[in-house]
């Protein structure tokens, strides 16, 4: 990147008389903004994102408003404890809400088309199927008790014909799962954020940040500094290049999107594998992900790029089940950069005296963005 001095009238116009600057302007960034100055409109706010555009997650996932599919909860609530999945499955679902509330379903899309679970013909994943229909009961109570839907969960072989997949033998529906436009709920956030009078620059990338009784001095890869009395970071998967001991860790994904395929039948979002694939129709086109568990070592990194190994899978699945027999053509493939953890909870804390940090979404920011936003928030003031 380019290093120069900023100007006497760039730092005295543009980067002066802040009282909060946020690091990051995805969801989880421009929430915490909002949330800032609807509780102190006298706030000085800026937002300093690195990218032209948010990068990271937040314009770059596949835009499922979800809060877990069955064999991913019940190997949460087996992997951490019962009481730590249902806290997380309650932040998702409180943050899906609030996001609604904030910005409103008409601006995003919002659509609760529900979510199917696949699990194909394979012998393994036929026990898969059979280990999760004995704990839907139980589920369903308890997962229930928080979306206050009767039934979140329940199988729908009968749509299997309808959407045409080759070799799924079972579907597991989630009712209230719903899906969004993402580029529309970021630009209604950005027109918010802006109405609001909070500055955001872009292009700005941070490189250090050092808390001092002076303040937080943020040292640019640009080559200079702004100094601001409190920080909220909220860059997830990138989170360890100013923190590195903040236990996140990042992982790619891959996505691709077909060229338009006439009469696709896909109505709804679509998961497999403990949700590591994913996919869904969009504008007529199959919107497709994941296959990060393929190639894990290679794929905890928060640089943008291809995966050959990973990208010939999420193919091989395009053209071998969901489309089978069909002529199938890739329009674009992308990247995105997840925050993980050894467990799926965010981590919302104070890093030092004027400095917090609100990350690592575990692949569901969409849900639980907004609710992680606010948190971080109230904590900073």
């Amino acid at each position: 990147m380019l290093q120069y001095k900023l100007s006497y009238w760039e730092r005295e116009t543009f980067l002066k008389g802040f009282d909060v600057a946020i690091i990051g302007s995805g969801l989880v960034g421009l929430t915490a903004a909002l949330h800032l100055k609807a509780v102190r409109p006298d706030l000085r706010v800026v937002i300093l994102e690195r990218g032209a555009l948010p990068a990271g997650a937040s314009t770059r996932n596949a835009g499922f408003a979800c809060f877990g599919s069955t064999t991913e909860l019940l190997e949460d609530a087996d992997r951490y404890g019962e009481d730590t999945m249902l806290a997380v499955v309650e932040k998702r679902w409180l943050g899906l809400q609030r996001l609604r509330a904030l910005i409103g379903d008409d601006n995003m899309d919002f659509s609760m088309a529900g979510g199917y679970e696949l699990f194909t013909d394979d012998d393994e994943e036929e026990s898969v199927f059979q280990a999760c229909v004995d704990r839907l009961p139980e589920l369903n109570a308890k997962i229930g008790a928080i979306t206050g839907h009767p039934e979140v969960y329940k199988i729908a072989d009968d749509q299997i014909a309808r959407f045409g997949f080759h070799r799924v033998r079972h579907l597991i529906l989630n009712q209230p799962e719903a899906l969004i436009h993402t580029g529309k709920m970021m630009a209604t956030l950005l027109a918010l954020a802006r109405a609001q009078q909070i500055t955001i620059f872009n292009g700005i990338a941070i490189k250090k940040l050092e808390d001092s009784a002076q303040g937080v001095e943020l040292e640019t890869e640009a080559g200079w500094t702004i100094r601001v009395p409190k920080v909220l970071v909220a860059v997830n998967g990138f989170a360890k290049t100013l923190m590195p001991d903040v236990d996140v860790t990042p992982a790619r994904n891959q996505v691709l999107i077909t060229h338009p395929l006439p009469g696709l039948q896909l109505q709804g979002g679509f998961h497999y594998d403990r949700g590591y694939y994913y996919f869904r129709n969009i504008d007529g086109r199959i919107l497709l992900g994941g296959g990060r568990n393929l190639d894990n070592a290679v794929e905890q990194t928060d640089a943008f790029g291809p995966n050959e190994l990973i990208r010939s899978a999420l193919v091989q699945l395009l053209r071998t089940t969901i489309c089978p027999g069909q002529p199938i053509e890739v329009d674009s493939w992308w990247t995105g950069i997840l925050g993980l953890g050894p467990v799926k909870k965010p981590v919302v804390e104070r890093y030092s005296e004027n400095v917090v940090v609100a990350v690592r979404l575990s692949g569901m920011g969409v849900a639980i963005g907004t609710l992680i936003g606010q948190e971080g928030a109230e904590m900073l003031l």
